[in-house]
């Protein structure tokens, strides 16, 4: 915003003054500012589909493991402890944008470890049940970790962002030659900078989209509410 009001006062200072078709300013910023915030908007999307699958897993393994009637309660509640640090260590992982995942790879690990240690309880059926929505947990966190860690190319992001702070230099002139110099400049300050703050509102809600774990934003995603006990 700063730049945009020092530019359209130099712009005037020294009578700098031309037109440039502003069709070739929208294809150059507004496009590609579209294009990043609806894939970003997207992975989004496909972020909450993602948890609640994951959470979807989570639960019928943990309705699996309560319902059978041949481990003893003991186990049940350590199995139950299991999924309960699972999906807290998913959502720490997710909402700090760690990209180790090895941390949240041995906690998951406990679940195979504990159908071999518990085999003579643990039918063949029971297994089977609890090893394919395993498999979709699996899925889920691993399209969850993908969405964190690759986002918007970074070349695209400074590409836009450097052209949002190169625009008033090529906006402001051609705004007070729309205008015209014998009318109030108040007019050409009012546009060129509601016109930067526009771009850069985009701009900042993109970036607030590009991190939805992170809860630093309006639309960022409630990860407490996709916790096993939530």
């Amino acid at each position: 915003m700063g730049i945009s009001i020092l530019t359209t006062f130099v712009c005037y200072y020294f009578n700098i003054v031309y037109y440039v078709d502003l069709t070739l300013l929208s294809i150059a910023i507004v496009f590609p500012l579209v294009f990043t915030i609806r894939g970003s908007f997207r992975r989004r999307e496909k972020a909450l589909e993602h948890l609640s699958k994951f959470r979807s897993a989570l639960k019928t393994v943990h309705y699996f493991i309560n319902s059978t009637n041949q481990l003893p309660e003991e186990s049940k509640k350590e199995m139950s402890d299991i999924l309960v640090q699972i999906s807290d260590k998913t959502m720490e992982h997710l909402g700090s944008n760690n990209q180790n995942t090895k941390d949240l790879d041995l906690i998951i690990n406990k679940v195979h470890t504990f159908t071999q240690v518990n085999d003579a309880n643990i039918s063949t059926k029971l297994r089977d049940r609890i090893f394919r929505f395993m498999k979709d947990l699996h899925e889920s966190l691993e399209n969850l970790h993908a969405i964190n860690t690759h986002r918007t190319p970074i070349s695209l992001k400074a590409y836009c962002k450097l052209f949002i702070y190169i625009f008033p230099f090529i906006y402001a002139p051609t705004i007070i030659s729309e205008v015209g110099q014998d009318n109030a400049p108040v007019i050409t300050y009012f546009v060129v900078v509601l016109t930067e703050f526009i771009l850069i509102s985009l701009y900042n809600i993109q970036d607030q989209l590009e991190f939805p774990f992170d809860d630093d934003g309006l639309d960022d995603i409630k990860l407490d509410a996709f916790k096993l006990d939530r």
